[in-house]
């Protein structure tokens, strides 16, 4: 494969993100058409409308690469992937058809099995986030970008998680008394990933559940900002894995690397 120029790929979705977004949002405005999938959890003609939107795109800026969507099933078949897109059109579809605010539009670059660049976007909250390299991690709000670092509101003496639940099962409770936690939050989309790499919360803990595509973008937005993505075992989290599916994952900021 030539050299994939991550910077340019990621400054290149940008204006799409936020196009995608616009879309997502008015759609919901004038009324949703829902149905259940066979996993048994909801879709909209708004996840399906923002999963054209930016396969679209990325079809445009890296043909040869294959793109995984939760909300397709091109490729997912494919064995022994190391190279492909990773896209969750709408991550918390429960938030955007109840009118919350928290669901974000994702995708991931995966090259050689790791994460490479990501962006996400929260349309309600008018948040973006992305990543192309070491070091290179933004959120881009009101016109301005501002580099990650893991530092903002950090407080040694008040650990802050996120938390899939607001009922913590014991295996994570357990860890969550080893790393000191003192307070958490529930947050159920990948914004929780971005509010790790700016440093407002410090991390998070979940076991084996959900799939590659919920957090694969958010996945480089931490690492890239310093912070660090682990199974419950410290090793690494690769891609590519048997249909999709997480290990257990604990999420840190770089203060707490």
């Amino acid at each position: 494969m030539t050299k994939i120029n991550t910077k340019e790929i990621i400054r290149n979705l940008i204006e799409t993100f936020l196009s995608a977004g616009e879309v997502s949002i008015n759609l919901r405005k004038e009324g949703l058409t829902k149905r259940i999938k066979s996993d048994n959890t909801p879709v909209s003609n708004g996840d399906l409308e923002v999963n054209k939107i930016i396969t679209k795109k990325l079809k445009e800026l890296t043909p040869s690469i294959p793109i995984i969507s939760e909300e397709t099933s091109d490729n997912k078949t494919t064995k022994d992937l190391r190279n492909f897109w990773l896209v969750d059109p709408i991550d918390g579809t429960y938030d955007y058809i109840n009118n919350l605010d928290e669901f974000t539009i994702n995708a991931g670059l995966i090259l050689d099995k790791n994460p490479v660049a990501g962006i996400i976007y929260a349309p309600e909250k008018k948040r973006m986030f992305y990543s192309y390299g070491e070091g290179q991690a933004y959120e881009f709000t009101n016109g301005k970008e501002i580099k990650l670092d893991g530092s903002r509101n950090y407080n040694e003496n008040n650990i802050k998680f996120v938390a899939y639940s607001s009922k913590l099962k014991p295996e994570i409770q357990k860890i969550f008394k080893e790393l000191k936690v003192q307070e958490h939050t529930r947050m159920k989309s990948s914004l929780k990933f971005c509010v790790i790499a700016t440093g407002e919360y410090d991390g998070y803990v979940a076991e084996p559940r959900a799939c590659e595509w919920d957090i694969a973008a958010g996945h480089a937005i931490l690492k890239h900002s310093g912070g660090s993505i682990t199974d419950f075992e410290n090793k690494e989290i690769l891609y590519g894995k048997k249909d999709f599916k997480n290990s257990s994952l604990i999420l840190k900021s770089k203060k707490l690397v």
